[in-house]
């Protein structure tokens, strides 16, 4: 792709670096925003800049916050003794858009994938471990995405766990194996929460 200004070729290549956009796409975005008022890109910058420099990861689930402690681990109208294990903060999102879940959450950071080279020191599956042997969790729902790694972390998390007199579960199978959270339907997931299962009984079919 050639290109007749050095300026816009180093925008375009930023951009094509995020996730799904490629040269092309950037390029278009890049075209848009030249035609757009100049403090509309100001205000696009000035957010981005902030996100950067002032958000948070929440101290106590590992969600994104703007401040120490997130708003839903703050919310005491939420349950805090059911902790909901996800991956990452796009699956609070998504489960928070069913609008089915009243309890807390655990964002892990990832998922145990030795071919990445991500192990169990990598995640934040200590802090877990530690707030159920504290005694203050009556169940703990896996609800990580229904592929080897997701499973695999699942397992890893219940051995650490198996001795504590809590509930374990797992979402329902609603959601098609081998697909991510965040793309499930909000009926199907909403669905998969409240028809959760015995954790015990979903590795038996491991």
């Amino acid at each position: 792709m050639e290109f007749s200004s050095k300026v816009l070729e180093k925008a375009v290549n930023e951009i094509s670096q995020l996730p799904g956009i490629g040269k092309r796409t950037a390029l278009r975005l890049v075209l848009h925003l030249l035609k757009q008022p100049k403090e509309q890109t100001v205000f696009l910058s000035q957010a981005l800049l902030t996100m950067r420099e002032e958000i948070k990861f929440c101290l106590n689930c590992h969600n994104l916050s703007d401040v120490t402690i997130c708003e839903i681990c703050s919310n005491k109208n939420r349950d805090h003794k059911i902790i909901c294990v996800v991956e990452d903060v796009r699956d609070v999102m998504a489960i928070e858009n069913t609008g089915q879940y009243r309890g807390v959450y655990h964002v892990l950071g990832g998922k145990i994938s030795p071919i990445d080279g991500v192990g169990p020191n990598q995640l934040n599956i200590n802090s877990l471990v530690k707030k159920v042997k504290s005694g203050a969790v009556s169940e703990v729902i896996f609800a990580l995405s229904s592929t080897m790694e997701g499973d695999t972390t699942n397992f890893y998390i219940y051995k650490q766990i198996q001795e504590s007199s809590i509930i374990t579960s797992t979402i329902a199978r609603g959601i098609a194996v081998g697909d991510e959270l965040e793309y499930a339907d909000e009926v199907t997931l909403g669905r998969s929460i409240l028809q959760r299962i015995p954790f015990e009984n979903a590795f038996k079919n491991y």
